[in-house]
This record gives structure tokens, sequence and C-alpha cells, in this order.
């Protein structure tokens, strides 16, 4: 099976534990106000490459990767479900540690058949949960936020380390009240294992300009570390208080 692939990056340091051999996966249904690959929305672009063909590149380079391993991200990864179960499936083969990067927009809560094949071969789970609010949500990424939350429960109820992640944004995700109830939900995961805040950024506005598409938050400032470092102090706040009352 081929799959459409965007890019590969062969020295990930952000993209979960060690040095990663990270997989952008072609097509994305969301539309986030502040994303910075609108280059991977269509699931048509980039270029067909086989799972066999992935993993070589990484093996070539195994000894370089030593501690990490291989993270799919996108574009939304999980839009193109069987071939990255397959991806995984090869990967596990050779005793590679998988991390899956996504937003869980894709999660079906009512046909977890192929979901639960994927997660037989992932390690790890980097979830990117965009708004606590429904309706924020919407207004943010064009979705409802439903199915990610329900992502992230099931990925605790089954078991699978999760690695939540949330970007901050001046005027959508900067509220500390909603920043608490979005720790206060994921004080609620068994398998939380850690929390990235990451400060919003314009690095991608030169995409949009050469995709002629305009730039959808053009007065928005970026964010400080220290404005991102406040706001995930305010979310570990609502942590805390979910962890408090499960003991009480």
């Amino acid at each position: 099976m081929n799959g459409r692939i965007h890019s590969v990056e062969s020295f990930g340091t952000v993209d979960g534990p060690g040095i990663r051999f990270v997989i952008f996966l072609q097509g994305c249904p969301m539309r986030c106000l502040y994303c910075h690959n609108p280059d991977t929305w269509d699931v048509r672009g980039g270029q067909e490459m086989s799972a066999d063909t992935l993993i070589s590149q990484f093996l070539r380079n195994r000894a370089f990767y030593k501690g990490g391993g291989i993270t799919a991200t996108g574009g939304e990864p999980m839009r193109q479900l069987r071939f990255l179960t397959e991806l995984f499936a090869l990967a596990k083969s050779q005793g590679i540690h998988t991390c899956l990067d996504t937003s869980g927009i894709c999660f079906d809560p009512e046909n977890t058949a192929e979901t639960d094949a994927l997660l037989a071969v992932t390690d790890l789970v980097m979830l990117d949960i965009k708004h606590i609010d429904d309706d924020r949500h919407r207004a943010l990424t064009g979705h409802s936020n439903r199915r990610i939350l329900a992502f992230a429960q099931y990925l605790s109820d089954k078991g699978i380390p999760v690695w939540i992640r949330h970007v901050i944004v001046p005027g959508w995700t900067d509220d500390a009240d909603e920043q608490r109830r979005l720790g206060y939900f994921i004080g609620g995961l068994r398998t939380l294992k850690a929390l990235d805040v990451l400060p919003y950024h314009t690095l991608g506005r030169s995409k949009y300009d050469a995709l002629a598409l305009p730039y959808p938050l053009p007065d928005a400032e970026p964010v400080s570390a220290e404005q991102a470092e406040q706001a995930k102090r305010e979310i570990l706040r609502g942590v805390r208080q979910r962890l408090r009352e499960s003991k009480q």
C-alpha cells in the first residue's frame, strides 16, 4: 500500500521522545485558523510512497535514532488510517518506537475496529486539543471537538500513553478560565504522560502567500515563551483540581 506523503524530516527533536524520523502525511479535514502547514490540507497532494520505502530510510540511519523512533504527523495522519497502520506495523516488526501526532478528528466512536488495529502498533499518541469549548473549537477549526475529546478518553480507557499538545493563540486560547477547563479535562486521563503548551507563531505565513490564500489571523502577534508558560501553569491548576477531586 502507498500513502500520500508531504515530506519527511530526518532530525525531529520536538515530535516525541528522543530524535525522531518524522513523516508528514498529506490531507487534513480541519481548517485551523493558525495552521502553519496549509500545503498539507489536500489529500491529493504530496507524493506516493510505500511503507517499505519509509522504513528503509529510517533503517539506513537507525543508530542515529537511538532513544527515538518514528513519528507520523501531517496534515492529519489518521486521514490515511490503513496506510498508517501498515507503516506502524512494519516499524514495530523492526523494533521501532512509534508515535502518532494527531488531532483525533478522524476518530469514530461508533466504529473503532480500524482505530484499534492502529493503536495495537502505536507506542505513544501526541494529541493536539485545539480548544476545550465546543463552540469556540468550531469557530477556530471548522469542526466540533466532540470526537477529539472522545478519542482522548478512549486512549485513556485503552491504556495508551497520551502526550497532550495545546497552542496558545491570541484572542482564541489565551483565556485562563478556559485553560483551567482544559486542565480539568486532561486531569481525568489515566495515561497522561506529558503536556506541551506551545506559543502561536507566524512562521507559516509565507506558505499562504505561496498558495495565494489569505492568512486567517493577519493581526495576531506571536506569543512569547513566557505567555505560553503562564498558560501551562493555568492548565496544570485545572489538572491538580481534577486530581484532588478524584481522591475525595
